[in-house]
């Protein structure tokens, strides 16, 4: 029995997705902890791609259990658009399972979650827009609709009248726009409830029986650690934790029962969003990096910035997240660069930093340390083993191992399924 958990030791869009469903196939059940349809996952498999944002990646597997965790946000018409086209591309969903103690992503979360980013302005956190922080705010402050409540219409009833009560009140109030009409979404979410209960099953209970039974396990994280709530670039975070150690309360199993933490991180490092970013490309390279690696959001579209691999935020990951494997992916996007820069630490008012820096002010003024190795050519899609990469492929991460701090797992050189290295099996 072997219990793993996959997190992004970026900033998200680390290509964790992939990561998670090669590792499936070696798994019985894939369990996911934290985040909502602000994640998005895209999965190759044999040829066909799948772009997954709520549903664990495992799902391309039809003979694996795929868990949504009760620390999950849930938005159901999304759910249920997600479920209705894979079963239309031919993909079973009969082994789907959702927590009862899941939240539920309503109408009014999204809304909130608009004038919430217009109020800020020019300091505006860069949401996804799809109601998520709304959804956990309510989670937290005990006035959440819950999954249990979804497929229950008398506490859908109970729950939903006095959140659409108190949503109204800000919308006048306080943003100045109109609500919502009670009887119209008690009436689609009572459908949506009726679609779902089929799918509603104790997720920390079956979780915890396939752990006792001896079986493969994968937890899958959203995001990244520096999006984390506590741990990210605050307040240019999410709204959860998607460090490891929330797998344990985003699906209901003890931290005793975790094995082994990978954490996935692109060759280079790219981010979505406001905030700081101290080995961004604002030059050639980026615009190269970002065409070459398809760097646009899975969920939004919008393009990401992109910049040098940085060892400063790799060992915050390892520190944080106790990463015991790193998982490389995207390395065949960097094949073509005649000189790679590996970021070894920052300069901050003329003083060197080694450790990633707490606050925003901070981080915007520190300026990255470089080490310089020379790039390769070549189309490394091929290669199977380390030893069929280029030497200077095997330098650079050798390199950038050895700086993290971490030993290097998994070697993705292409988005398929297959073109993927393994290096130490995590099963």
């Amino acid at each position: 029995m072997s219990t793993v958990v996959v997190i992004g030791a970026q900033w998200g869009d680390e290509g964790k997705g992939k990561v998670t469903d090669f590792l499936a196939g070696d798994a019985q059940m894939v369990v996911r902890y934290q985040g909502g349809n602000n994640a998005g996952h895209t999965v190759v498999a044999d040829g066909k791609e799948f772009k997954l944002h709520l549903i664990p990646s495992g799902i391309l597997y039809p003979e694996k259990l795929c868990l949504i965790g009760n620390g999950v946000v849930l938005d159901p018409e999304v759910f249920i658009r997600e479920i209705d086209g894979l079963a239309g591309r031919g993909i079973s969903v009969k082994n789907l399972r959702i927590s009862p103690r899941t939240h539920v992503i309503m109408p009014y979360h999204r809304k909130v979650d608009a004038c919430d980013e217009e109020r800020r302005g020019a300091g505006k956190i860069g949401t996804t827009g799809r109601g998520i922080g709304p959804a956990y705010t309510d989670k937290v402050s005990r006035t959440g609709i819950r999954m249990a409540d979804l497929v229950d219409p008398e506490s859908l009833a109970e729950r939903l009248r006095a959140s659409i009560r108190e949503k109204n009140e800000l919308f006048s109030g306080v943003y100045g726009t109109g609500g919502f009409d009670y009887d119209e979404v008690y009436n689609t979410y009572l459908k949506f409830g009726q679609r779902l209960s089929g799918f509603v099953a104790d997720v920390s209970v079956l979780t915890n029986d396939a752990i006792r039974e001896g079986r493969n396990i994968l937890f899958e994280g959203a995001q990244g650690t520096l999006l984390d709530i506590d741990h990210g670039t605050y307040p240019y975070v999410t709204s959860s934790n998607p460090v490891a150690a929330a797998a344990c309360l985003g699906a209901g199993v003890g931290p005793t029962k975790i094995n082994k933490v990978v954490g996935v991180a692109k060759a280079y490092i790219t981010r979505v969003g406001e905030g700081p970013f101290p080995t961004e490309l604002m030059d050639g390279t980026g615009d190269y990096l970002r065409e070459k690696g398809c760097e646009f959001g899975t969920t939004t579209g919008r393009p990401r910035r992109c910049g040098w691999y940085d060892t400063v935020i790799a060992r915050y990951a390892a520190r944080i997240n106790g990463l015991d494997y790193l998982a490389i992916t995207k390395l065949d996007v960097m094949t073509g660069l005649e000189v790679i820069k590996i970021c070894t630490g920052y300069s901050y008012k003329g003083e060197s930093i080694t450790e990633f820096p707490a606050t925003l002010r901070v981080l915007a003024e520190c300026k990255p340390v470089y080490e310089e190795m020379p790039g390769w050519t070549g189309d490394i899609t091929g290669a199977r083993n380390f030893d069929e990469l280029p030497v200077n492929a095997r330098n650079y991460l050798n390199r950038i191992s050895h700086l993290s701090g971490v030993p290097i797992a998994l070697i993705g050189v292409g988005p398929g399924r297959e073109e993927t290295m393994v290096l130490e099996k995590l099963y």
